[in-house]
């Protein structure tokens, strides 16, 4: 993967990784490698490798990042399934500009498809693979299909809980935490609305939607998640440039 850095163009990994292998076991057939913004540290897409990625809905508005390109051919019909990665939002970004569903898993669910050249693997990043696709059901069958016996073997440091169906699947009434701003990034009048929509509808399905504030957004953002990216004042990165 060469992260949309030509340093890395024409470095390939030696293997498959675990992910990708218990796909292709599962049945899968992986058949292309899709577009990514320089360094993945983007909400863009674009590199200068590939160039620009953009939207299949409207080519004068962006894919999203930094799984970009997978949103992009997700939503265009190229792909019934894809694979993104998320720390802060590529896979969830891509899917809400294309208009296909998205999971990021949480943290240590499943393990990084991505050799990122050690600029973006440090404790401080939790980098979660994730699927793409254009309904909830698709997203289900494939944490369904990965998270099988073989992945637990191949990675042991994946806590070895299976998919439960009896969760996916159940009727009951569900207690969610919801915000529409966590005061430190302010959404679009767009996003604010998604949200109550979406609270509504959850609340005449019977749930229970409760308001939560995200505490120290800016400290978290600034202090522990820039910080933790470039402890070594951004060498690494500028390196890799």
């Amino acid at each position: 993967m060469h992260c949309g850095l030509v340093h890395f163009l024409g470095t390939l990994d030696a293997e498959d990784s675990v992910v990708v292998h218990v796909l292709k076991k599962q049945g899968a057939i992986p058949f292309v490698k899709t577009n990514v913004p320089q360094s993945l540290i983007n909400f863009d897409c674009s590199n200068s490798i590939y160039g620009q990625t953009l939207n299949p809905h409207n080519h004068r508005k962006t894919c999203g990042g930094s799984s970009g390109g997978e949103g992009a051919l997700v939503a265009g019909g190229g792909a019934i399934l894809g694979v993104g990665t998320d720390v802060l939002g590529s896979i969830r970004m891509p899917c809400s500009f294309c208009g296909i569903c998205g999971l990021k898993p949480s943290g240590d669910r499943l393990r990084s498809v991505l050799n990122m050249g050690n600029y973006l693997q440090t404790s401080a990043t939790v980098n979660m693979p994730g699927p793409m696709a254009r309904d909830v059901d698709s997203l289900a069958l494939f944490m369904r299909a990965v998270l099988c016996d073989e992945l637990f073997q191949l990675d042991p440091t994946i806590p070895p809980i299976p998919f439960r169906d009896e969760i996916y699947k159940s009727t009951k009434r569900l207690t969610i935490g919801f915000y529409d701003t966590d005061g430190y990034f302010l959404p679009h009048p767009s996003a604010r609305r998604a949200i109550q929509e979406t609270k509504a509808l959850l609340e005449e399905a019977g749930h229970k939607l409760v308001p939560f504030t995200p505490p120290r957004i800016e400290y978290a953002l600034n202090e522990l998640c820039i910080r933790g990216f470039f402890a070594d004042g951004g060498k690494t990165l500028a390196e890799k440039l």
